[in-house]
């Protein structure tokens, strides 16, 4: 790491960091700006930014994410949310703690099943809605339910786009990761509603006047175009079809969601025009910039750099690596995005089983998955669905700014990772036969 360009590198990477954290600058500006500036020293290049997806530019993540906002947009106009928003409070009997828990645990499970961006875009609407019928503030609820989709995520194959790498390099199926970390998932989930509980306990205040009127509401009144939600819901079952059937049909979740999107625009009477203004672009041109600058730090060889020290850290003893290829992920994870992190990491990893010989049933490849998929809780900008619930919270004039979401995510991050640690020495090295 001598040449002057990984040194750079760490400090564009670095300033646009600060800069996002100090929200003095836009983060799409300073994202976008700090790209412009990785390509200008040549930190990376166009090749690299635009065409590689493991040092560049993931496209499956951009297009994804516009699919499933252009289906998001066009349910929207159903009045499906507001149809869910008040059967939700009304089953929780307007109880402000109650409908958190509900949300958080319908979030997770749904993060198990698609994958957790998906999940919050669906759930992020149904939320906005909700606090404004109850009169409470909207950052607490959104932020429990971003925690509940990284938690939920790591749950299955499909849940987070770490594990699809992970299952690749590692020949792992979608029950394995069910067996392996499912447990631990519904665990945490369990965990993070206390936390929740005790951390926005200011936020559950009970406004009986207002539970009144929702309990007096018609749920089904709120349908404003009954066949428009019918197509929607069938697109919908769809793309999610065939999100679970990804080893089957061998469809990216990106092409999915945009044939669904496709699908769906054909044949309604929705305009083209309107379905694509309820794409959050801002969000997307976030993404490409920061996909570009972790690309910068891939191809200098920063992050080659940070991983080999980590794997020479962890000796020669499996148990100390797995705990510390967790520790360590969750630490990077919390800074770097998720899915080139590990990208980068697998083949370290894959190295380190052979060493070990074959590994004590894949610990060190479920050390990564957790590890990667709890340390995107930590920061606001650790994991996909943390920047797009930003966005959306954004657009709707209801920001939460980074630090705001950041002191809640840390907590989160530092027990259940804690927690983590403690499953994976028991099963793996206390219990394992």
């Amino acid at each position: 790491m001598s040449d002057w360009h990984s040194w750079a590198a760490i400090v564009i990477f670095t300033a646009t960091y600060t800069l996002i954290i100090s929200e003095k600058v836009h983060r799409v500006a300073a994202a976008l700006g700090g790209a412009a500036l990785m390509l200008a020293i040549g930190a990376t290049n166009d090749v690299s930014a635009f065409y590689l997806q493991d040092r560049g530019i993931d496209w499956n993540v951009i297009f994804l994410l516009m699919g499933m906002m252009m289906i998001v947009g066009v349910l929207k106009k159903t009045g499906m949310f507001e149809y869910l928003a008040i059967w939700s409070v009304k089953k929780a009997k307007a109880r402000p703690f109650r409908v958190m828990a509900m949300l958080i645990v319908i979030t997770a499970a749904a993060s198990a099943l698609l994958d957790n961006v998906t999940t919050v875009l669906l759930v992020v609407p149904v939320t906005l809605l909700v606090c404004e019928r109850l009169a409470l503030p909207s950052a607490p609820f959104l932020i429990a339910e971003v925690l509940a989709s990284n938690v939920g995520g790591i749950a299955t194959l499909v849940g987070d786009p770490p594990n699809i790498i992970i299952a690749s390099r590692a020949g792992l199926t979608f029950n394995d990761f069910l067996l392996h970390l499912a447990p631990l998932s519904a665990l945490l989930i369990v965990v993070l509603v206390a936390l929740c509980r005790f951390m926005f306990r200011r936020t559950f205040v009970y406004d009986e006047k207002r539970a009144t009127e929702i309990m007096t509401l018609e749920e089904r009144e709120a349908i404003r175009n009954p066949r428009l939600l019918v197509q929607g819901l069938i697109v919908l079952a769809l793309v999610i079809a065939g999100f679970v059937l990804h080893p089957v049909l061998h469809y990216e979740p990106s092409v999915v969601a945009l044939l669904g999107a496709g699908l769906l625009i054909a044949v309604s009477t929705v305009e083209t025009g309107e379905v694509l203004a309820e794409v959050e672009w801002p969000t997307l041109a976030f993404f490409a910039g920061l996909f570009i600058m972790i690309g910068g730090l891939i191809d200098t060889g920063v992050i080659g750099e940070v991983s080999k020290t980590l794997a020479d850290a962890m000796g020669g003893a499996e148990q100390s690596a797995a705990m510390l290829l967790l520790g360590g992920s969750a630490a990077l994870s919390g800074v770097v995005d998720n899915i080139p992190y590990v990208a980068t990491m697998a083949p370290v990893t894959e190295q380190l089983v052979k060493d070990f010989g074959g590994g004590s049933d894949h610990v060190l490849w479920w050390s990564l998955a957790i590890g990667a998929g709890l340390g995107g809780n930590a920061t606001a900008i650790g994991a996909s669905a943390n920047v797009v619930v930003l966005g959306i919270a954004e657009r709707n004039r209801r920001p939460i700014t980074f630090w705001q979401f950041t002191k809640y995510g840390l907590v989160v991050t530092a027990v259940t990772i804690a927690l983590s640690m403690g499953y994976v020495w028991l099963r793996y090295f206390t219990f394992s036969s």
